[in-house]
């Protein structure tokens, strides 16, 4: 067996055991909350209201996994989704088309991935900078061309309504979105060129150009993808809603990293975990529910959530150090 079978059965098996972790902690989780909230938790309108919630936030984290995966970092995603969300609004407003406004939402999403992609991959920015500094540039410009007011989107009774934020019988339509694209995602990362290519940046930049990856393109394109995912969040939320606030977005960044870390996906590249993000998403979705239904004050989801990315980002460093040795 050679080195490159053996790297590749150890990641196997740790990927195979942080799925098991990732479950029992799942379960773990819970079960803790339907112990000291059983009036809430063992009842289904609590996790109705997760398949409808969830999903908005699970989606980014979803295509913050492809950045991860090819060893970059995305914060613009909630300022992305904020202007998205004021671009289908608006749009829809203007027009009363809703195929329209999907349409300009998605593309206002791609073009900002874009521009972060030619920021890291043709000047060099790194992509923390540059995708911070976008953040704040997007939500500022945001709030100047709303001049800091909502939008009332009237979708409700539309066909376009029921597709989006309605129930499929006690199902709401927002989790059918979001497993669907899980699993197109999962497929795109693990069984298609353009995942494993993401995978190869990450693990290494320079093999991978040395192999033909055009790596410029790729890390282009997988900012692209970041956008347009945003965006659907976006448009998710403005359905849900049915109106547009300024505040869009907000809230969500320290959130949907946490899923992504609590997944099993590790921030120096080369690995990624679809369904373990799926699993985390969930997690850091209930947690609030959770604390507040057990009597404690909602600032706990904060703290709570910064502990789960600290041990998430150790446990990745400390296991990338063993099998580098």
């Amino acid at each position: 067996m050679n080195d490159l079978e053996k790297n590749l059965k150890v990641k196997g098996t740790t990927k195979y055991k942080s799925q098991i972790a990732l479950i029992i902690m799942a379960i773990s989780i819970f079960g803790l909350f339907m112990i000291t909230s059983p009036e809430v938790f063992l009842k289904g309108r609590i996790y109705q209201s997760f398949l409808s919630t969830v999903p908005i936030m699970g989606v980014m984290a979803l295509g913050l996994t492809f950045v991860l995966a090819m060893g970059e970092i995305d914060l613009s995603f909630p300022s992305v989704m904020g202007l998205s969300g004021f671009i289908f609004a608006t749009t829809f407003q203007a027009t009363n088309n809703v195929i329209l406004s999907i349409i300009a939402s998605l593309f206002s999403g791609i073009i900002v991935g874009f521009i972060n992609g030619v920021l890291v991959t043709c000047i060099g920015i790194p992509s923390i900078v540059a995708t911070l500094g976008m953040q704040f540039l997007i939500r500022g410009f945001s709030n100047i061309i709303s001049d800091g007011l909502s939008r009332t989107v009237a979708l409700s009774g539309t066909f376009s309504y029921k597709i989006f934020a309605e129930r499929l019988g006690v199902i709401p339509v927002q989790s059918i979105w979001f497993v669907g694209i899980a699993i197109f995602f999962y497929f795109l990362l693990l069984r298609h060129k353009f995942g494993e290519q993401a995978l190869f940046i990450g693990d290494n930049k320079e093999a991978a150009r040395m192999m033909g990856v055009n790596v410029t393109i790729m890390k282009i394109m997988v900012f692209m993808l970041m956008g347009a995912i945003a965006s659907f969040a976006g448009i998710l939320s403005c359905y849900r809603m049915r109106t547009w606030w300024p505040t869009m977005g907000e809230g969500y960044l320290m959130m949907v990293m946490a899923a992504v870390f609590v997944g099993g996906t590790s921030m120096f590249g080369g690995e990624a975990n679809i369904e373990g993000t799926f699993i985390g998403a969930f997690i850091i979705g209930s947690l609030e529910a959770g604390i507040v239904a057990a009597g404690l004050s909602g600032f706990w989801t904060q703290f709570i959530c910064g502990v789960l990315i600290i041990v998430s980002v150790i446990i990745h460093t400390i296991s990338k150090k063993r099998r580098s040795t």
